[in-house]
């Protein structure tokens, strides 16, 4: 599919690191520019909102197209229309558009959220060219709000649920996505794990998945904010891969309808900025209930939902706070140790705990482990609300003349289609085809018991080490929050639908098995800290983060953008 490439004089690149979008300054730098430090340019006349998103295509001319020496590749379709929306959402300044959380603000969505007029692809060439029937529930929200949404970013394909050992930004419709902190490929002559060159063109420096273009786009300053999608990960692996803020929500926090999903039981759509307080906006803008999602039924509650999270930002949150911290990698040791030193410094009291307890892991799919029906003591809720969810997704939002209408069909245009579309296979694809969705066949029992499980594993784990040392939630030795190492504790809050956030928090030596060949000098990669809390637990874990960032003010932009 080609990519559209909207090309506008270079002369807008000449942005600053160094930020003085201060009322009545007469200048704006567009580099690091802010949710309200941009709103504050519009508003004091400084620039109008479709100059900010002609900087924004030139950016993106310059250094996301693959015909250039970065070639990061974040957006698999830039919107051609953007301009012009935002010069006729600048005409509404004087009928108090402007007042908008988000007016003028250029956003990047996941080409699995859907809009009307771009193609949502999840990255599949089964999927080139489809144009849902409608806006997905946070895109109707986003555009309310007055934000302009600047393209389509590329993306794990389906969410990294495609394959077993797919690198992290890679799909078959737009290819690799590279980390702006090194993007360059990697060069070493060898084998994956699965016997595939590491030299395929996958980049050096992973970007995380599987939300990884609106990572790489707001880390090399091509959007102001943008949107992922997390099932396990998705959006905490590249927060901290691009020196980002992520927040995975409370699973019911923001509707899923018209997002390309994985499952239900674990979705949730977030934002991933470089503030917290840009990441407090866009969550009030996108959360809140949707008739068409019953899981945001619970934002019908009082005290579950909020329509602006910025009230929770306190730089004084940690004083007083307790957090646990479980086991973190042994090449994470300096970030988690400077984190937790920071933490202390602020006040707060940190206990190392033990590790979470156990979860089921996920089934094999790949021969010669896999087989049907699925092996015993393993999970088959992602395999089985894949081709549930798919299919239901498809049939409410994929038009009814688009040729791809179930998860068979993926499979089958995949297997037509050749290595252009299969280059690391489709095994989990092929796996969950296989699972009967009827209501009471053996699938569906097993499928109802193991997410049981899942359930009752996540939820107790979270609470046994939350609890505090005399196990009894609400006493005085309970923990506020988990913090763990960018992504590394993802599964288990996954599994419980509980929320996340993810802080930048320094780098790391981006040290690899086997080693870079001698003469390229790998770069440090940018490490996280990610807060973990109860159910609708949100308000408290943005307070905790934006506490630690302003103690650190750790997030570096890419020198390479």
């Amino acid at each position: 599919m080609k990519r559209v490439l909207v090309g506008i004089a270079l002369v807008a690149l000449s942005t600053a690191v160094a930020a003085d979008n201060r009322p009545g300054s007469g200048r704006f730098d567009l580099v690091e520019a802010t949710v309200p430090s941009i709103q504050t340019a519009i508003q004091n006349n400084i620039i109008t909102a479709d100059q900010l998103v002609q900087m924004y295509l030139a950016r993106i001319a310059a250094y996301d197209a693959k015909t250039t020496a970065t070639r990061l590749n974040s957006y698999i379709h830039v919107n051609p229309d953007a301009v012009r929306e935002a010069r006729e959402a600048n005409g509404g300044r004087a009928n108090g558009y402007q007042k908008r959380p988000l007016f003028g603000i250029p956003v990047i969505l996941k080409d699995n959220v859907d809009t009307k007029k771009m193609p949502t692809t999840a990255g599949s060439v089964a999927f080139a060219g489809s144009i849902p029937q409608s806006d997905a529930f946070i895109t109707r929200k986003l555009l309310e709000a007055g934000a302009i949404i600047l393209g389509k970013a590329t993306m794990t394909e389906f969410a990294n649920f495609l394959t077993n050992g797919m690198p992290a930004g890679y799909n078959s419709l737009a290819g690799y996505g590279y980390n702006p902190y090194d993007p360059r490929p990697d060069p070493r002559n060898a084998l994956d794990g699965l016997g595939r060159p590491l030299n395929d063109g996958r980049p050096a420096l992973t970007p995380g998945g599987s939300s990884s273009g609106p990572g790489i786009a707001v880390a090399a300053n091509l959007a102001a904010v943008g949107i992922g999608t997390e099932t396990s990960g998705s959006i905490l692996s590249p927060g901290t891969a691009n020196m980002l803020v992520g927040i995975k929500p409370t699973v019911g926090l923001i509707s899923r309808d018209g997002i390309i999903p994985i499952t239900a039981d674990q979705d949730t759509a977030g934002p991933l900025t470089r503030t917290v307080r840009d990441a407090a906006i866009v969550l009030g803008v996108i959360a809140g209930f949707d008739p068409k999602d019953p899981a945001t039924a619970a934002c019908l509650m009082p005290g579950n939902c909020f329509s602006d999270y910025t009230q929770f930002l306190d730089a004084h949150a940690l004083a007083g706070a307790r957090i646990a911290v479980p086991p973190f990698p042994a090449n994470r040791a300096v970030v988690m140790n400077n984190a937790i030193a920071t933490l202390t410094a602020q006040g707060a009291t940190v206990v190392l705990v033990p590790a979470l307890a156990a979860q089921l892991p996920g089934c094999p799919s790949r021969p010669p482990a896999a087989n049907y029906p699925p092996a015993p003591g393993c999970s088959t809720v992602l395999n089985y609300g894949f081709k549930r969810d798919l299919n239901q997704y498809i049939q409410d939002h994929v038009r009814t003349a688009f040729p791809t209408q179930s998860l068979g069909d993926v499979v089958a245009f995949n297997i037509a289609f050749g290595p252009g579309a299969t280059k690391y296979d489709q095994d989990l694809a092929i796996f969950s085809e296989m699972f009967d969705t009827s209501a009471g066949s053996s699938d569906t029992l097993r499928y109802q018991s193991d997410r049981a499980e899942d359930i009752t594993r996540s939820r107790g784990a979270i609470a046994a080490a939350l609890n505090g040392p005399d196990g009894v939630e609400g006493s005085g030795d309970d923990y506020d929050a988990l913090l763990f190492s960018g992504n590394s504790g993802a599964g288990t809050p996954a599994k419980a639908g509980y929320p996340s956030i993810v802080v930048p928090a320094g780098f790391f030596d981006n040290v690899v098995n086997p080693p870079f060949p001698a003469g390229f000098n790998a770069k440090r990669g940018p490490a996280g800290v990610t807060f973990c809390g109860r159910a609708f637990s949100d308000p408290r874990l943005i307070a905790l983060a934006y506490a630690f960032e302003q103690a650190t003010h750790a997030r570096v932009p890419p020198t390479s953008t």
